[in-house]
């Protein structure tokens, strides 16, 4: 996670600007993280939106172990700049992102 968050801010850096995410956790069978750990990422991902545009971060997410993180990280960072919603296909992420599906889809 940690290296995903410092990738995202590089990209930005890069980008200058912010821009909308898509995470697809779906290749993923299990993860080990704590409450404590998803807080303070959401905590930090929060603050560093204070006073800034929104953005949006798409989740898609097919284990229910996994999803239980998702929502708590959700709750965390509701009524801030940055809205995080949870998927379990691609066509409905890439509707609430307002993108094509094809950009979504894992390259082969």
């Amino acid at each position: 996670m940690n290296k995903i968050l410092a990738f995202v801010a590089d990209q930005e850096g890069k980008f200058g600007r912010p821009f909308n995410r898509f995470t697809d956790t779906s290749a993923l069978a299990a993860v080990e993280l704590s409450f404590k750990y998803i807080f303070h990422v959401a905590l930090y991902r929060r603050l560093s939106r204070v006073g800034r545009e929104t953005l949006k971060s798409a989740f898609l997410v097919t284990h229910p172990d996994i999803a239980h993180y998702i929502k708590l990280h959700e709750i965390l960072t509701d009524h801030s700049p940055l809205q995080v919603a949870m998927f379990e296909e691609h066509e409905a992420a890439a509707k609430w992102l307002g993108v094509p599906v094809e950009l979504l889809m894992p390259k082969k």
